[in-house]
Parts: C-alpha cells; sequence; structure tokens
C-alpha cells in the first residue's frame, strides 16, 4: 500500500497523462534532451510544506505544491506560444473538473505559471512554463 503522498503524486501524474494525451509526462525527469513534438511535463514531487496538525483525532493537514516544468515547441499549425498556452489551458481544466482527485484530496488548485523561451545552439526554440498544482489533503501519519 503507497503513502498517502504518492498516491496523491500519481493522481496528479494520471490527471495530467489524461489532460494531455499526446505529451510526455515524466516524473522527476533529469534535464531533457530534446522535446517531443506533443510536449513534455516533467512532474517533481514538490513540497508538502509544514503539516498544520488536529490532535483529536489526530491527523496532519498538508498543502503540497508539486511542481510542474512544461515545454512545448513549434508546430506546423501552432506557434511555440500557442502551443504551450494550449497545453497550460488543459490542464487548468482538468484540475477544475476533479478539485478532489478522485477523492485523494480536499481541494486540488493550480497556480499560474512564468514562462520563458528556451533556446540552444543548433536546437529548436520552446517555450518553457514552471507552474505547479497544489493538493491539500490529510493523513494519519506524516510517513504515510
Amino acid at each position: 500500500m503507497s503513502s498517502k503522498r504518492e498516491a496523491v503524486l500519481a493522481g496528479v501524474l494520471a490527471l495530467l497523462r489524461t489532460a494531455l494525451p499526446f505529451a510526455e509526462v515524466k516524473r522527476n525527469l533529469a534535464k531533457p534532451e530534446r522535446i517531443p513534438p506533443g510536449g513534455l511535463v516533467i512532474v517533481r514531487d514538490g513540497d508538502p510544506g509544514e503539516p498544520e496538525v488536529l490532535l483529536s483525532p489526530l491527523t496532519y493537514l498538508y498543502t503540497h505544491r508539486v511542481a510542474l516544468e512544461i515545454a512545448a515547441r513549434e508546430s506546423g499549425s501552432q506557434s511555440r506560444e500557442q502551443a504551450l498556452d494550449a497545453m497550460l489551458a488543459a490542464v487548468g481544466a482538468a484540475v477544475a473538473a476533479d478539485r478532489t482527485l478522485g477523492g485523494l484530496c480536499e481541494f486540488l488548485e493550480a497556480e499560474a505559471p512564468a514562462t520563458a523561451d528556451v533556446e540552444a545552439s543548433g536546437a529548436q526554440a520552446v517555450r518553457w512554463a514552471d507552474a505547479a498544482i497544489v493538493a491539500s489533503y490529510a493523513t494519519i501519519d506524516p510517513l504515510n
């Protein structure tokens, strides 16, 4: 049986894979060498932060910030800005459609992204966004 933290992270991965079926969605991937045509999403485990503690019954309330790195490249029909915007909109719609992550969380929300162009010599330029999904959940054990 996995911990609540791992279940939430797996739920976020599943949500992103459903929202972005043409993109590669990876967890804790090292720096990518290439961006696939459908885009790339790297999910970082993030920081659950210091919990609020309820004593009766003992419950730990976490607000876990799961970092996302989202990259898009130009296609025949879309600029890299349009492709990234479409990816971000799909993630936002998926979060809004399932605020409890299938019952794993009390509340799920997305943070606004910070975007930038990334260019490397001899490579196609990509548009990059750093964003986050914030999951609020409770558990009876900080290690579970």
